[in-house]
Order: C-alpha cells, then sequence, then structure tokens
C-alpha cells in the first residue's frame, strides 16, 4: 500500500514538472511570436506616398509661376527660371532680371540685377505638392506661392511664347536684336555665334535664315566676300538695314546657280558692335508657286519683325 501511495505521488510531481515545462515554452513561444509579429508590422508599415520636402534645395532646374497665395485663381504670368540651385532670371514676357541665390533649411537669398545690388531674404514656411509657400522678409503680409511648371523648358524659356497663341514666337538674342517666328513651321537652333531658323514645311531644297554676329571683319569685307561665294549673278548694293530707320547695310543678292538647283540666296549685313550682323536668306525655287510662296513669305516675316534693344541700332 505504501508503495502504491509512493508511486502515486510520484506520477503527480512528475505531471506537475511536465506541465510547468509546457506552461513555460508556451509564454516563451507566445513572447516571440508577438515580438516578430509587431516586428513584421513595423517592417510592413507603409510609408508616405507624397513625403513633403522640409530642407534645401527648395528649388532646382526649371521653371516655376509665382504668384499671391490669398487668390482662388491666380494667374501664372510671372516667372522665376532657375538654370541650377544658385542662379537664373525672372521673365513676365516684357522685361526680367538675373538673380543669383543661396539655398539654406528655410530660407533662400536672392541678389536680382546683380552683383552689388541688395539681398532679399525669402522665408519657405512650406513645401507641398511642387508648391513652395514663402513670403519676403519685410512683406510678411503678401505670401507668394512658386509653382513648377512642368510643361515649361528653363534652357530656352520665354515668358512671351509660353502664354502666346503658338503661331507667334519670339526669339530674343543675347547680341541686342529679335526676331519673330512661327514655331508651326520654322526651328529655330543655335550653334556658337550663328543662329538658323529653318523652314519645315514642303520645299524644294534648304530653306532658311541664317543669322551671324561676328568680330573679325567689317560689313564692307563681308559684302565682298559673300558676292565672291554667291558667284557671277551676284550683285552688291547699299540701303537702309533692316529693323532701323537710318543704318546703313550692304544687300548681295544671287539669282540661280544656273544648274535648275533653283537655289537664290540673299545676305544683308551692317556694322554692329565692333563687328558685324549678318542675315542670309537662302531659299530654294522648285517651281510649285503655292509651296515657293509659302517658304518664301514664312522666312520674310522674320526678316520683316527684325527689332533691337542696343544702342548700336
Amino acid at each position: 500500500m505504501t508503495r502504491q501511495i509512493e508511486k502515486v505521488l510520484a506520477l503527480m510531481v512528475t505531471a506537475t514538472v511536465v506541465g510547468a515545462m509546457f506552461v513555460g515554452c508556451g509564454s516563451s513561444a507566445g513572447q516571440a511570436a508577438g515580438k516578430e509579429s509587431a516586428t513584421l508590422s513595423e517592417e510592413a508599415a507603409p510609408t508616405s506616398a507624397s513625403e513633403e520636402k522640409v530642407g534645401a534645395p527648395y528649388f532646382t532646374k526649371g521653371v516655376y509661376a509665382n504668384y499671391s497665395s490669398e487668390l482662388d485663381n491666380p494667374t501664372k504670368d510671372y516667372f522665376y527660371v532657375f538654370y541650377d540651385e544658385g542662379a537664373g532670371y525672372t521673365d513676365d514676357g516684357v522685361s526680367g532680371l538675373p538673380f543669383s541665390c543661396t539655398q539654406e533649411d528655410g530660407k533662400i537669398t536672392f541678389s536680382f540685377g546683380g552683383e552689388g545690388e541688395a539681398e532679399e531674404v525669402l522665408v519657405v514656411t512650406e513645401v507641398k505638392d511642387d508648391l513652395v509657400y514663402a513670403y519676403f522678409e519685410g512683406a510678411e503680409d503678401r505670401p507668394l506661392v512658386f509653382e513648377l511648371m512642368a510643361d515649361a523648358d528653363p534652357d530656352n524659356f520665354s515668358a512671351e511664347n509660353y502664354l502666346g497663341n503658338g503661331t507667334d514666337n519670339v526669339y530674343n538674342d543675347a547680341n541686342g536684336w529679335r526676331v519673330h517666328y512661327n514655331p508651326s513651321c520654322i526651328e529655330v537652333n543655335t550653334q556658337g555665334n550663328i543662329t538658323t531658323f529653318v523652314y519645315t514645311g514642303d520645299c524644294a531644297g534648304t530653306c532658311m535664315v541664317s543669322v551671324t554676329y561676328d568680330v573679325d571683319k567689317n560689313a564692307k569685307e563681308v559684302s565682298e566676300d559673300l558676292a565672291k561665294q554667291y558667284g557671277d549673278s551676284a550683285s552688291v548694293s547699299e540701303g537702309i538695314f533692316p529693323g532701323t530707320e537710318d543704318e546703313k547695310g550692304y544687300w548681295i543678292t544671287s539669282s540661280s546657280d544656273g544648274n535648275d538647283s533653283g537655289l537664290y540666296m540673299t545676305g544683308i549685313v551692317r556694322d554692329y558692335m565692333e563687328g558685324y550682323l549678318l542675315f542670309e536668306n537662302i531659299m530654294h525655287m522648285g517651281g510649285d508657286e503655292e509651296m515657293d510662296m509659302a517658304a518664301s513669305d514664312s522666312l520674310a516675316t522674320i526678316i520683316d519683325s527684325l527689332q533691337f534693344s542696343t544702342n548700336e541700332n
């Protein structure tokens, strides 16, 4: 009897120890599972798809429309054009100013108009959805918005063209002259000191206006050189240079080169800014009057619209 009681007590102790072991394992496993679950939850937590920018730089290469934040339907006709994070210019289609700037967290220090000008500090209050909210120090009551214009190209931006109707663009040259052209049929290219306005409509060959500014010769020397290049049919005459009232120009004209290519060339050159400015009208006529006239008119419009903004005019 005594041995049976001892056997029963031994079994009870063993069961208690084993049960305690299982309880301990279950608790540890539960804690581990809980920690793992929490870790996975933290790892899987989604991040905001539109995290807002909180530090400089606030402006990078691009075109930004600038307007009052108090307007419900603002007119976007004043622009800050950034070449990079530290320089650019303003443009409203009529005038503008070059600027340099230094961007720091919370503010941008601008210098408008060139070196030596007073600095102006733009205080940034918020950046959200491609919009920079800010105000200039001293004008806290006039909060501003700067909106990135994704469809504007900072490399050749012109507010006048951007706001225009798409059929009458303006090319402004750094040497102080400008012309109008139709972007639907004229392609503008600049390489070095030469700018070309190439007709992209139907024509018998190359049809374009080429403009050259250089300082290696004067206008008379260039006219003589062109006459030789144009061949025996070339003639030189003097007249008023387009876009001016009394500036003398040399006109060099040639008819077809005699090889039935239909090539006609006209050069107009004047003395300009310690050198010369040359406009060449290069036309290939194919005998289709309507086609030839369309190309000729498009190129003639460019030269007829010539204007100067320097004292050289």
